[in-house]
C-alpha cells in the first residue's frame, strides 16, 4: 500500500493542477537578484510630436474615465500636474489601443514615506484588458535607495522581469516614461499567435529592451495568455498603500 501512495503522489506532484495549488503566495514570483546597477539620468525633454495624441494636457482629464463606473475620471488637476486620488480608484483612456509610441512624466513626493511596494506605488498599464482588473504593468515606484525585489521595482514589467539597470531620480523630481508597445496577436479560436512586446527608456535609459511578455500581470501566480483580447485603454493605477499619492503630466500617444 506504501508503494501505491508514493506513486500517487509522484503522479499528483507532476500535474498542472498540483503546480497551481503549490504556488499561492506572492513572493513565489519575486526576485531578488540579480540587482540592477544604478546610472545617472540625462535631461528630460517632454515635447510631444505633431501627430501625437495629449492624453494628459494639464487642464482637464477629457481623455480619461474611471475604472470603478466609466465615469468622469475625478483625480485632481492643478498647475498642470495630474495627482492620484486614491478614494476613486484607478482610471484609464476612452480611447483603445494597439501598439504605440506613449510618453509620460511622474514624481514621486519629496516627503514620501513608508519602503519597499509602499512607498509611491502606482502602475501604468500599458494594455488593461478589461478581464478583472488585469493588465500588462510597468511598475511606478520610488526606487532611489528604496529596496524590494527587483521584478517588482520602477522600471520593471512587473512580476516578470527586472529593469536593465535602476535609473531613478531622487523623490520630488520629476521622472519619465517612453514606451514602445507592441500588442499581443490572438488566432481566431483563442490561442495566443505572438505574444506582447515592450521597449522602455527610463528617464531616457533603456531599461527593457523588446521585452517578451509572459502574458497580463499576475500578483500571485504565473503570467499566461489565458484569454484572448483585442484594442485596450490604457490605464493608471491608485495603488491602495498608504504613502503619498504620486502624480503625473505631459502624457502623450502616437498609435502605430
Amino acid at each position: 500500500m506504501k508503494r501505491y501512495f508514493i506513486i500517487a503522489v509522484l503522479v499528483l506532484a507532476g500535474s498542472p493542477f498540483f503546480a497551481v495549488q503549490a504556488q499561492d503566495k506572492p513572493g513565489d514570483t519575486e526576485f531578488y537578484t540579480p540587482i540592477p546597477p544604478v546610472v545617472t539620468p540625462g535631461i528630460m525633454n517632454s515635447n510631444a510630436p505633431s501627430d501625437a495624441i495629449i492624453l494628459f494636457n494639464g487642464k482637464d482629464l477629457n481623455e480619461w474615465v474611471s475604472v470603478k463606473d466609466n465615469g468622469p475620471a475625478k483625480w485632481t488637476v492643478k498647475k498642470g500636474v495630474l495627482t492620484v486620488d486614491k478614494s476613486t480608484g484607478n482610471i484609464e483612456t476612452k480611447r483603445k489601443f494597439t501598439n504605440y509610441q506613449l510618453h509620460i512624466e511622474w514624481q514621486i513626493p519629496s516627503n514620501i514615506t513608508g519602503e519597499g511596494q509602499l512607498r509611491g506605488n502606482s502602475g501604468l498599464f500599458l494594455a488593461s484588458t478589461g478581464i478583472g482588473d488585469l493588465g500588462y504593468e510597468l511598475q511606478i515606484l520610488d526606487s532611489y535607495n528604496n529596496k524590494t525585489y527587483t521584478n517588482g521595482q520602477a522600471g520593471s514589467i512587473y512580476k516578470q522581469t527586472t529593469p536593465l539597470v535602476n535609473a531613478n531620480r531622487k523623490p520630488g523630481e520629476w521622472q519619465s516614461y517612453d514606451v514602445i508597445w507592441t500588442a499581443p496577436v490572438f488566432n481566431e479560436d483563442g490561442s495566443l499567435k505572438t505574444a506582447a512586446r515592450v521597449t522602455v527608456l527610463f528617464n531616457g535609459v533603456l531599461v527593457q529592451n523588446n521585452f517578451e511578455l509572459k502574458g497580463p500581470t499576475q500578483y500571485i501566480g504565473k503570467a499566461s495568455y489565458a484569454k484572448a483580447h483585442g484594442a485596450c485603454p490604457i490605464k493608471l493605477q491608485a495603488h491602495g498603500d498608504k504613502s503619498e499619492p504620486i502624480s503625473f503630466r505631459n502624457i502623450w500617444i502616437r498609435e502605430l
